[in-house]
């Protein structure tokens, strides 16, 4: 009886393995790809595919290129997503805030909140 639970123990412990490491592959190739520009992080956060869908949201933007930990936190926090959730876990709303300001303009995040920001600073500056 204990020989049989082992065994299909032993089964099951590397079935698990063999998914860990295709789910890690596939995720390793998704990051060469949003690195390489032939998807967008964007594209990635709305469709949610497989691979992506058990990865935290800062793994997913930091592989873009000029992100880093600091410009991740800070557009997570504008947008009150904590950095650890999951991709799959991510409500409608949360995944078209993140997805519209990736995309802004074809401009990554903090880039494409910088008009905004530079246009409001030069009219303070016409008013005083």
């Amino acid at each position: 009886m204990g020989d049989t639970a082992s065994a299909s123990g032993g089964q099951q412990h590397l079935r698990a393995l063999a998914r860990a490491n295709r789910v890690r592959l596939a995720r390793a190739e998704l990051k060469r790809q949003i690195a390489a520009e032939e998807i967008s992080a964007s594209q990635v956060i709305l469709d949610c595919p497989w691979e992506a869908a058990s990865m935290s949201i800062s793994d997913l933007l930091m592989c873009q290129r000029r992100w880093g930990r600091a410009r991740c936190r800070r557009l997570l926090v504008s947008l009150g997503v904590p950095e650890n959730k999951q991709i799959g876990t991510l409500t409608q709303r949360q995944r078209g805030a993140l997805a519209a300001v990736l995309s802004a303009n074809g401009r990554t995040g903090a880039d494409a909140l910088a008009p905004a920001r530079s246009h409001a600073r030069h009219e303070a500056l016409v008013v005083a």
